[in-house]
């Protein structure tokens, strides 16, 4: 039997806001509104989730949504977190971002911005987030924030509705000199469940965009991270190489730990991750109501920060306690010879299995060795 994992908090994702100004068919969200939400938490309220925050740790604490700058107070909490010991960062869609808005988030000392970008081709990205001429504003944010000095980071969503544009994302990334360019594995949550069927990639697709991602990341040209991917940890030790500098374990001793890796340059701090999924494990999302969950895709509620702290939510809760225990693991996943370095995504065994966070990932082709897993097969010590 597998000791549990042991916690490690490196980043917490806050849903500022359920207001945004774009209407993307992917949004994990059903109820995305257009105004800031009466449920938001206000300023004080949110000044003291921060507090909460850091008596846990010291994470990094990225200011998602909806789209956060919607918020009035964003630059005031960010200061604010950063008088407490955290690094924020912003998840953002970049259409409110020019050249004086890209100022204020430099002068509030965000580490860096992160920009959805979710096609290569500009159809393909404003069809998915709704509004046309989306695309070329949030590239545009990403040039007035390059110009400061900002570090800049794109996320990219992949689907079968833009999977074929992975590899140009990846030369315009490059060309667009940013520092990091992230890629998420659709998760069915939210509005996103009604596209699934056809949208969710087989897992003989996701393998082989996986193994391409690999031997880019070799190539370290740029910072490359597969996120809702924990299966990308398995093909990096399957292939029995390292992936650059960039990309090297620490090792630890005594009980398997979430991990981080050190970059070369302090600045990108971002990319410390290196187990698969970390829901519950490294990270904790906060909705906008201050509702706590694994993970910003696993609707799972662990308790709220206005009743409880922060910290002992996330120390005692027994859904987080779960998921940081891979005996529990069901199906392959839990036969699987390299269940603690992936686990499997938790949000996509939630979806596929109708509600059981311990279910195997759908979208992995690996077969464990040395052990056959039958259908419903139960959780393995």
């Amino acid at each position: 039997m597998l000791p549990s994992l042991n916690p490690d908090l490196r980043l917490v994702f806050w849903e500022s806001t359920a207001g945004c100004n774009l209407k993307c068919i992917h949004c994990r969200r059903l109820d995305v509104m257009e105004t800031l939400s009466r449920d938001d938490l206000s300023t004080d309220a949110a000044k003291d989730l921060i507090d909460q925050i850091a008596e846990t740790g010291k994470p990094i604490l990225v200011f998602s949504g909806g789209e956060p700058l919607m918020r009035p107070d964003i630059f005031e909490l960010a200061t604010h977190a950063r008088s407490r010991g955290l690094r924020p960062a912003l998840a953002s869609n970049g259409t409110k971002i020019d050249a004086t808005m890209a100022w204020r988030i430099k002068e509030a000392g965000f580490a860096r911005v992160a920009i959805s970008l979710d096609g290569a081709d500009p159809e393909t990205h404003d069809l998915f987030r709704g509004i046309p001429g989306s695309h070329d504003k949030s590239v545009r944010a990403l040039a007035a924030l390059r110009s400061l000095g900002v570090g800049t980071q794109i996320n990219f969503t992949v689907t079968n509705h833009n999977v074929n544009e992975v590899p140009e994302i990846y030369e315009q990334a490059l060309a667009l000199g940013v520092d990091a360019l992230h890629f998420f594995m659709f998760v069915p949550v939210g509005c996103g469940v009604a596209i699934a069927e056809k949208e969710m990639l087989t897992a003989g697709e996701a393998e082989r965009w996986l193994e391409w991602l690999y031997e880019r990341e070799r190539e370290g040209r740029i910072e490359l991270k597969a996120t809702c991917s924990p299966h990308y940890f398995r093909v990096v030790r399957q292939d029995g190489r390292m992936p650059p500098a960039s990309h090297r374990r620490q090792q630890h001793a005594g009980r398997p730990t979430a991990g981080h890796a050190v970059m070369a340059n302090p600045g990108q701090a971002l990319h410390q991750v290196t187990r698969g999924c970390l829901a519950g494990v490294g990270v904790a999302f906060v909705s906008h109501k201050g509702e706590v969950f694994p993970c910003g895709y696993l609707p799972v509620p662990c308790g709220n920060v206005r009743e409880r702290r922060f910290r002992e939510i996330w120390e005692d809760s027994p859904v987080f306690a779960g998921l940081r225990n891979p005996n529990l693991l069901e199906g392959k996943c839990g036969a699987c010879n390299f269940k603690v370095v992936c686990g499997g995504c938790r949000a996509r065994g939630f979806a596929r299995s109708g509600g059981d966070w311990f279910a195997e990932e759908p979208l992995c082709e690996y077969q464990p060795q040395g052990r056959l897993v039958a259908a419903g097969m139960g959780r393995t010590d």
